[in-house]
């Protein structure tokens, strides 16, 4: 998953470019108007719209019309808690997704003539698995990019256990096939209660289940970047529950990555980096997290998409991403997308 808090980082994330500065037409200001009023839900549960995710506005003049690969969403966990919400968008057709900066809605059309493919990050799919029927049944492909560590509760106090984990994995792979679910090593972060040792042994139980019973066949792995916001949020967690971090050199970062992949291609499992070519040790490949040909695969046609990386190492295709930011409520510390310094949700 692209870590997007840099500063300047917001604006690469897909979907961002070209909304702000821009002379607003007509309907971008009456979309702009209608998001000043939206107020949001008074009691919300862990499936109803985040209060940054505007309402429908109906489409606007100019909205552009063409196939794209829908990001849902490296902002925010949106499977695992904003499931009726994307259901409502989905058969609404659209969704106003805010700018990160200005907060000013643009238009993404959500029909399945609109739409080459979707790709879902989430660290819990099993609230999800009503929208991925509906939307197999759109016939449009997706790939699930589900991020497993088992990090302990002081890490991700809203983790999923590996049994549910493992099982719902399962239910995908059975729905369907092991193409359609990328597992997710990430972020490794070094801490006193996840030091090396705890990697490399977490690590090779997690592939030894996750290949056992053939529920993927790629793993992506990243280093904690610790870009200013997510230091400040972890510095300030890691003193309110006694304990402490570090950033490796890059000879440490290399070794237990060379291990892991090690380990993973042993076992039959694709091992790739995401975004940190610096890291591409023996085994491992740049990761391509928005996979144009994996979809292709799965959708059974070509998807034509064109490379746009978020940084350098970043193999993805374009996408639109639909999530906003601060609206996740899994509260784990390493958390990119939550600007306050207490946990999320």
């Amino acid at each position: 998953m692209v870590d997007a808090g840099a500063p300047g980082a917001l604006a690469r994330c897909a979907g961002d470019r070209g909304d702000a500065g821009a002379d607003p037409s007509p309907g971008r200001r009456a979309l702009a108007s209608r998001r000043r009023h939206h107020r949001p839900h008074a009691g919300r549960d862990r499936h109803d719209p985040p209060a940054r995710f505007p309402d429908r506005p109906g489409l606007g003049p100019g909205q552009r019309r063409r196939r794209v690969i829908i990001s849902a969403s490296y902002r925010t966990d949106l499977p695992a808690y904003h499931g009726r919400w994307f259901l409502e968008r989905l058969a609404a057709g659209d969704v106003a997704v805010p700018n990160p900066y200005s907060g000013t809605p643009s238009l993404v059309s959500l029909h399945p003539s609109r739409v080459s493919g979707y790709v879902f990050w989430t660290r819990d799919p099993q609230p999800f698995l009503e929208a991925l029927a509906v939307v197999r049944g759109q016939g449009v492909p997706f790939v699930v990019q589900m991020s497993l560590t088992g990090y302990p509760g002081l890490l991700e106090p809203r983790r999923i256990g590996l049994g549910p984990a493992l099982r719902v994995m399962a239910e995908i792979r059975r729905l369907y096939g092991p193409r359609a679910l990328v597992w997710r090593y990430d972020p490794v972060l070094i801490t006193s209660e996840t030091p090396p040792a705890f990697h490399r042994q977490q690590f090779a139980r997690l592939a030894h289940a996750v290949a056992r019973q053939g529920l993927a066949d790629e793993v992506v792995v990243s280093w904690f970047h610790p870009y200013r916001k997510a230091q400040v949020r972890l510095n300030h967690l890691a003193r309110s529950g006694g304990f402490s971090w570090r950033d490796p050199d890059e000879t440490e970062k290399r070794a237990l990555l060379g291990d892991m992949a090690a380990e993973a291609t042993a076992l039959g499992l694709r091992f790739s980096v995401c975004a940190q070519a610096a890291m591409d040790v023996p085994g491992s490949q740049a990761a391509t997290c928005i996979d144009a040909q994996r979809l292709s695969d799965l959708g059974g046609r070509l998807i034509a998409a064109k490379p746009k990386p978020q940084r350098p190492g970043c193999g993805c295709a374009e996408a639109r991403d639909i999530g906003a930011y601060d609206t996740c409520h899994r509260g784990c510390v390493m958390c990119y997308a939550t600007r306050g310094v207490g946990r999320s949700g």
